[in-house]
């Protein structure tokens, strides 16, 4: 509503004629601290409706929320409290990325019509080859480094890859080698990273870019043996605990509690999530087709949102339109703020919610049997099927186990 009466204004007084915004593919760029981060999208029209799929790699998200207004369109962006707001001129677009929730953060946003490119167009030449998989630290302004994993697959000039973390991935990157420096990057709605690197010998250095203001530094090494910390043993329980309790509202205001009822005698997954974190969308769009095909087994699910803001209408509006977007067919509560020190105070008992999302698995005796950090989704390629398979391991063995009298 805040977008259509802006720009219903700006129609009735400006005279603007009305634009056609074309149909194909686009090459987007979004200005981030003063370097070009590209992407590319389709427009379609379905049933006299225009429909805008992001695409990063093998991913396209599509956007069902697409309005002309005179010259100027407007892009909501999937389930974010965001959009791309635009002028049409011909084949160019000039605008904006809004973040609502933080107007602060906006950014340039621009695009071409029959552009259909990263950084340069592909080609089959030879150049440097920085397929494989790379040892990588990220270093923050503050000195802090973080650890990563890096996998990387090319063909000619174009790549596709990601960087795993322990708190997730960076999902879908694809880019090219321009004159021997490998540029990545990817948008996905509310994430618009960029990544400047280059190799030396085996060793990889360069730049990572976030919105307006984060910037990191990217050194690695070329090692087929990389890895990360066991992401099942960043989060637990602090000692003398053996469960997890607490008391948050659903989206009706119906407080929802582990103890209750309906989850006696079953296993529980907890999903920490917020529908801010592109991370926690790729869990949850494995969790429900999941959840659909295995709850006859004697399974639930509570969803535990995080929001951008401490105001239970804003987040349960954000969670109401993620549950209908991706079909959650379990139950979801708003549970906090996505600052991960005050979410860490909403579960005391556990040592600290490092990252979003986290998963924790109770036993059908109500303790807390697995809690994995992070999710390694469908762009990290074989690590995604590697989560998947110690998922329904550690599930099943639990669904195998014996249910006590007192927990029925």
């Amino acid at each position: 509503m805040r977008f259509s009466i802006f720009f219903l204004v700006v129609v009735i007084f400006s005279g603007a004629a009305a634009q056609e915004l074309k149909t194909g593919t686009w090459r987007g760029v979004i200005d981030c601290q003063g370097h070009d981060l590209p992407f590319t999208f389709d427009v379609v029209k379905k049933n006299n409706r225009l429909l805008v799929y992001l695409k990063n790699g093998e991913e396209k998200i599509e956007l069902n929320e697409v309005t002309i207004f005179g010259d100027s369109v407007n892009m909501v962006l999937h389930i974010f409290d965001a959009a791309l707001r635009a002028k049409i001129v011909g084949d160019q677009l000039h605008g904006t990325f809004v973040k609502y929730y933080a107007p602060f953060a906006n950014q340039p946003f621009r695009a071409t019509y029959g552009q259909d490119f990263r950084f340069t167009k592909n080609s089959s030449e030879k150049t440097t080859d920085y397929s494989g998989k790379y040892q990588v630290e990220f270093i923050t302004a503050n000195g802090r480094a973080i650890p990563s994993v890096g996998i990387f697959s090319q063909n000619g000039n174009h790549v596709t890859g990601s960087f795993l973390t322990t708190t997730g991935d960076y999902r879908y990157l694809e880019g090219n080698v321009v004159n021997d420096r490998l540029m990545l990057s990817t948008f996905d709605g509310n994430h618009a990273y960029v990544f400047m690197l280059a190799q030396h010998g085996d060793s990889l250095k360069g730049d990572y870019y976030a919105g307006k203001l984060t910037h990191e530094l990217v050194r690695g090494i070329k090692n087929a043996n990389a890895q990360l910390p066991n992401p099942e043993s960043l989060t637990y329980l602090k000692p003398g605990y053996e469960k997890i309790d607490f008391h948050f509202p659903n989206l009706n205001k119906k407080m929802i509690s582990p103890s209750d009822d309906r989850y006696k005698g079953k296993v529980l997954i907890l999903q920490i999530l917020g529908t801010w974190c592109p991370n926690c969308l790729d869990e949850t769009k494995f969790l429900v087709p999941w959840y659909n095909a295995n709850k006859k087994r004697g399974v639930e699910i509570i969803g535990l949102a995080y929001e951008r803001k401490d105001d239970f209408i804003y987040a349960s509006e954000r969670v109401k339109k993620m549950k209908e977007k991706l079909k959650i067919p379990y139950e979801l509560v708003i549970a906090g703020t996505d600052n991960t020190e005050k979410a860490s105070q909403t579960l005391p008992m556990l040592n600290k919610i490092i990252g979003f999302p986290t998963t924790i698995i109770i036993g059908k005796d109500g303790k807390v049997k697995n809690i994995h950090t992070g999710f390694e989704g469908p762009g990290t390629g074989i690590y995604f099927e590697q989560y998947k398979e110690r998922f329904n391991q550690v599930v099943n063995e639990l669904l195998a186990e014996p249910v006590s009298p007192k927990d029925r």
